[in-house]
């Protein structure tokens, strides 16, 4: 069994909730997801969960282009502001269709999401997806790196992560020893196993860990009969039979698979957070329950 108390945030005094609630999906992003969350679903989940224990937001310039980041603060606005005790972290970089790593870009973007959440002060910002253009173009002197450090400096936010997606380049951010966080997807499940250097090289620096989709983006809380998608995409049939094993080993036991994969993650010493993407209120109260069930050995 999993707990909910809150944990370090590496190397510094913040305590924060060992589930962050991922809110790409509470923006409507039907090209990842395969459906759409209307804007009043969003808000109440947004609600629901700022009143639970995993008062933990995760968002990004990114998820439909800004959207979530608007439907989480139109919420924020009606609460008068962060509520006390919530812990806040967005992702800046490119537009993902432009794909232009000019720093004034990804400036403007930044700005646009403090304007949008409506707030001055974030826990964590990450660099997105950086897997968009080269290494060598965010790391550059003047780059969107420098751009992000510039603004730790001046107290916006607290810590800086990075948040890739293949396991060699975020290897290569890790190893700059500019980071204090980083987060993998979708890499680091039941099904995926890949971003084990990455939790490694990670934890030998000191860093934060966050692993996020421990669902695999629907298919271990769904099933791979109603879900059959991993990562966004549509899953081989290799995984799809992985799954249907662990499916039936989790029935024996009576474990519903998603708490299985949900406690995979959040059991793991390496470790610190796990990020769990919510399109409904009542998925909260359901998280709740996963990461706090019994699960045989």
């Amino acid at each position: 069994m999993a707990s909910l108390d809150r944990v370090p945030f590496g190397r510094t005094n913040l305590l924060v909730p060992p589930i962050a609630v991922g809110c790409a999906e509470i923006g409507s992003m039907p090209e990842a997801f395969a459906y759409t969350v209307e804007e009043d679903e969003g808000l109440a989940t947004v609600r629901a969960f700022l009143a639970s224990p995993i008062n933990y937001i995760d968002t990004a310039a990114s998820y439909n282009d800004g959207e979530s980041e608007r439907r989480v603060g139109k919420v924020l606005r009606e609460l008068g502001g962060l509520p006390p005790g919530t812990i806040i972290q967005t992702k800046a970089g490119a537009d993902r269709f432009v794909r232009d790593w000019n720093p004034e870009i990804v400036k403007r973007r930044f700005e646009r999401s403090i304007e949008l959440l409506g707030v001055d002060h974030f826990d964590t910002v990450f660099l997105h997806d950086p897997e968009q253009t080269t290494f060598e173009i965010p790391m550059a002197p003047g780059g969107a790196v420098d751009l992000l450090l510039d603004y730790k400096r001046q107290g916006v936010f607290t810590n800086i992560g990075v948040a890739p997606g293949p396991v060699d380049l975020t290897l290569q951010y890790i190893e700059t020893g500019l980071f204090d966080c980083v987060i993998t997807h979708n890499r680091y499940t039941l099904l995926d196993r890949s971003a084990a250097p990455i939790l490694a090289a990670a934890k030998a620096r000191g860093m934060t860990v966050l692993n996020a989709a421990p669902y695999g983006s629907g298919l271990l809380a769904k099933g791979p009969e109603a879900y059959p998608r991993y990562s966004y995409r549509d899953a081989p049939e290799e995984m799809l039979d992985t799954a249907r094993q662990i499916q039936q080993i989790c029935a024996r036991y009576d474990v519903p698979m998603a708490a299985a994969a949900l406690q995979f993650s959040m059991l793991d010493p390496q470790i610190d957070v796990t990020i769990v993407g919510m399109s409904k209120p009542e998925r909260v109260q359901q998280t709740i329950e996963f990461a706090t069930m019994t699960i045989p050995e």
